[in-house]
């Protein structure tokens, strides 16, 4: 499994089938939502564990050359590995990348650095690339260079009222519960709780849960607006801010009427959940879980479900 936010299973990534011939690999270091930068301290500090995975993967897919994708606000990053890669035995460069949101997704990082496209529907084996998560390579680099397994990784643990916050190497399967005692605790209590980043994570209503392989951190909210829900006036505010040049209202609409395959034919599956819809709705709708929703219930019944 990535240690990416989709968790997308790395050997699939690395075994590209017969006729689509991977020309470019690039590892993804754009870690461009807020409060998260456990990726930035592994880029930092995990650096040649990290390059010697990167190593490996671009050999197993057969890639010839290998793109490093790091935002320009970690300009430490950037000239760190940079200096590293002056002796490194494969073609590979950084490629200091603009620090907008969602730079960090395979689609768009591969139109930043490359100037490819990948078709609607499509994946980025279709351009002839594979893409991958900086915590993946330094993973890879450990176990090959130690023999040691997926036993732990880095996440952010912060937020406005968490005592102590910072980038933490932790097991897989500790709870919450006892990284928040680890971090002593609470200013206040906190109105929300987060897995993952502000924009994609997902609310957690306890603190019974365990860290897993696509946890990339924990965030704690006090101050937290409150949101109503009106009917959309078709603003057209979710269109101007979709990445994916999708219709979010259309989409939400039709999921919330379960009309699932005109929303597949809406290219709902392209949704790469960033967030911005829903963030920019000045109605309040939770666009983002209906299109979930959708996804999910296409995806089922393409799978044979009723």
């Amino acid at each position: 499994m990535g240690l990416g936010g989709a968790a997308f299973p790395t050997h699939v990534k690395l075994s590209p089938p017969q006729g689509k011939p991977i020309d470019s690999f690039i590892l993804n270091g754009a870690e461009c939502e807020p409060y998260l930068t456990c990726d930035h301290r592994v880029m930092l500090e995990r650096t040649e564990e990290m390059l010697l995975g990167l190593r490996i993967m671009v050999r197993a897919c057969g890639a010839k050359r290998a793109y490093i994708g790091i935002e320009d606000n970690k300009k430490d990053c950037i000239d760190h590995v940079a200096n590293l890669l002056r002796n490194f035995p494969i073609p590979a460069e950084v490629v200091p990348l603009r620090t907008k949101y969602p730079q960090g997704s395979e689609k768009h990082l591969i139109l930043a650095i490359l100037g490819r496209e990948v078709p609607p529907g499509g994946l980025p084996l279709d351009v002839g690339v594979v893409v991958n998560n900086v915590q993946t390579a330094a993973a890879l680099g450990r176990m090959a260079r130690t023999g040691l397994p997926l036993v732990e990784r880095v996440i952010t643990l912060s937020g406005d009222c968490l005592r102590k916050r910072g980038n933490f190497e932790v097991p897989l399967g500790m709870l919450l519960e006892d990284l928040v005692n680890f971090c002593e605790g609470f200013t206040a209590p906190p109105r929300k709780i987060i897995m993952g980043g502000p924009m994609t994570g997902i609310t957690q209503v306890s603190l019974a849960v365990p860290v897993i392989k696509g946890t990339s951190g924990f965030l704690f909210f006090r101050n937290v607006p409150k949101k109503r829900e009106y009917p959309c006036i078709r603003c057209g505010r979710c269109v101007a801010h979709c990445p994916m040049r999708l219709l979010p209202y259309l989409l939400g609409r039709l999921a919330e009427e379960r009309l699932f395959a005109e929303a597949e034919d809406n290219r709902v599956l392209d949704c790469v959940e960033c967030g911005s819809c829903a963030y920019v709705c000045p109605a309040g709708i939770a666009l983002v879980h209906l299109l979930k929703l959708a996804k999910f219930e296409v995806m089922r019944r393409k799978r044979g479900g009723k």
